[in-house]
């Protein structure tokens, strides 16, 4: 390796260890570590317009906390959203903010996150405990180059008007500052790749960078299809790859052949990718492909905050990170220490990017503890949800493209709802409705639903395969609990879920 790749990874490493440190200390005392985290940050935002006008300064304790701000989702957040895009300072909170990331909301097309330094750290504290405890198990993921995934901008990235930029970040940039700056260093595949606007391009060059890093260690994707697709495009393009790679490394190729991926990267030890819900069946394939490599299920991690990391084993609650809340079942609202293993509960989080008692809309359940520190299991997103791959579309948003398309009830089929498909290289959904609709029709949904800016990331990947219909005289019995067959009935909904209940 080259000597700024070594020195990168020893001060990776050196950070990470503190972190991990720092975690497991914390895990003894969930309590104090969450009281003074959220003491921390009242006292630091105090004086920006959302902390002047719920009054930070009175606050003495977390009781104080929870009567003077009420819980929001983001739509709660948006108008102050809104005063950020316009260039306001010191609305949330008093970092500036350095990027608006788009994430699918549970009632139109996307939400915006900002990302602020603190908010940066956060994902860094969280991600150097794993980092840390993944070497404990595999210290060979050192040894060389690591890929950590790297997703072309959106067609309107940076586009949009507005004070502050609109766009998905890549991996290194959710670490901020030096760890950002040591990530990339390390990165098997550079990121000024995602500036590649054409897909199947994208997707050969990354294979491109991977295939000529022999000594690679590490490959961490968010969603397991996100690797497949990569696999797939080095099959394809097997013969133009090699002939661009150093003569050595492309015999060694060729010997191997296109169809045994398992021994293109002989020193690989670790893939990390989702492991829940939809996820399970990719992230088994992956298993089974790689049968000498460690295939790690992330922790729950979502745009707004790191909930859980891979430690020891288990999830525990990622707690010097954020400040968490839980709502019970029974509308009961406790913090992480009184979390009660065997029950549900719906995440609330306080992050240091500004959102105060936001409902994260993820439901969790308590598989138990370490140390004093809950270990949590998703469950799912409230409410009616698919995600096959990271679009999250909601049942409002459907239902607001169906309005739009049919806005007068009687064009509407009488039948008509979202059926997804999680068949292997067949992933994506099906317009299920009782007589034929026009291929306009089609086409207009389709450009509803990738108003989802993960929908349709996922779409432009080839994830998720365009929208196709399906025709059914009479429903039948294997459709979950959808109450929308017949005239008259209540409650109609428009997408069915799948539903998985395993964490790996």
């Amino acid at each position: 390796m080259k000597p700024a790749v070594v020195l990168a990874q020893g001060l990776w490493a050196a950070g990470n260890l503190v972190s991990a440190l720092s975690f497991s200390a914390a895990l003894r005392r969930p309590e104090e570590v969450q009281s003074a985290w959220l003491k921390k940050r009242l006292a630091a935002d105090a004086e920006c317009a959302f902390g002047s006008e719920h009054d930070f300064q009175a606050i003495r304790s977390y009781r104080d906390y929870a009567r003077a701000v009420p819980l929001r989702d983001w739509t709660g957040f948006s108008p102050w959203i809104d005063r950020i895009r316009a260039g306001e300072r010191a609305v949330l909170g008093m970092e500036p903010v350095s990027h608006l990331a788009p994430t699918s909301g549970s009632s139109g097309a996307r939400k915006l996150i900002h990302f602020t330094p603190a908010l940066h750290r956060a994902f860094a504290e969280a991600v150097g405990a794993w980092m840390a405890d993944l070497t404990r198990i595999e210290p060979g993921i050192l040894g060389g180059p690591a890929y950590w995934s790297i997703s072309p901008l959106a067609a309107r990235d940076g586009d949009e008007a507005g004070a502050v930029r609109i766009g998905f970040a890549e991996d290194a940039e959710y670490l901020g500052g030096w760890k950002a700056r040591l990530a990339r260093l390390v990165m098997a595949v550079p990121a000024k790749l995602r500036h590649e606007p054409d897909i199947d391009m994208f997707w050969q060059r990354t294979a491109t960078g991977l295939l000529a890093q022999r000594g690679l260690r590490l490959i961490s994707v968010w969603h397991p299809s996100f690797l497949d697709l990569i696999l797939r495009a080095a099959e394809r393009h097997w013969h133009e790859i090699l002939s661009s790679l150093p003569r050595r490394r492309a015999a060694e190729l060729r010997r191997v052949g296109p169809g045994n991926s398992a021994s293109w990267w002989p020193a690989l030890r670790v893939i990390s990718c989702w492991g829940d819900l939809a996820a399970v069946p990719g992230l088994r394939a992956l298993a089974v492909r790689f049968p000498r490599c460690r295939v790690q299920a992330k922790g729950l991690l979502a745009t707004e905050a790191a909930v859980t990391i891979p430690w020891r084993g288990n999830y525990p609650l990622a707690v010097r990170s954020h400040f968490f809340e839980f709502l019970s079942e029974h509308g009961d609202v406790i913090t992480a220490h009184e979390v009660e293993t065997g029950k549900a509960y719906e995440v609330i989080v306080t992050n240091g990017g500004g959102l105060w008692r936001y409902r994260l809309g993820d439901m969790v359940e308590c598989t138990g503890h370490c140390a004093r520190t809950p270990l949590l299991r998703f469950l799912g997103r409230i409410g009616n949800v698919s995600d096959l791959c990271g679009e999250k579309l909601s049942e409002p948003f459907v239902a607001g493209v169906f309005a739009a398309q049919w806005p007068y009830a009687e064009h509407r089929p009488q039948m008509a709802f979202l059926r997804p498909c999680l068949r292997s290289g067949d992933a994506g959904y099906d317009l299920v409705v009782d007589q034929p609709v026009e291929e306009s029709c089609l086409a207009s949904l389709e450009q509803g639903l990738r108003r989802n800016p993960h929908y349709d990331l996922a779409r432009r990947l080839g994830q998720l395969r365009e929208l196709r219909m399906r025709v059914e005289r009479e429903p039948d019995g294997l459709q979950n609990d959808l109450q929308c067959r017949r005239i008259g009935d209540i409650k109609p909904k428009v997408l069915e879920s799948l539903r998985y209940g395993t964490q790996l």
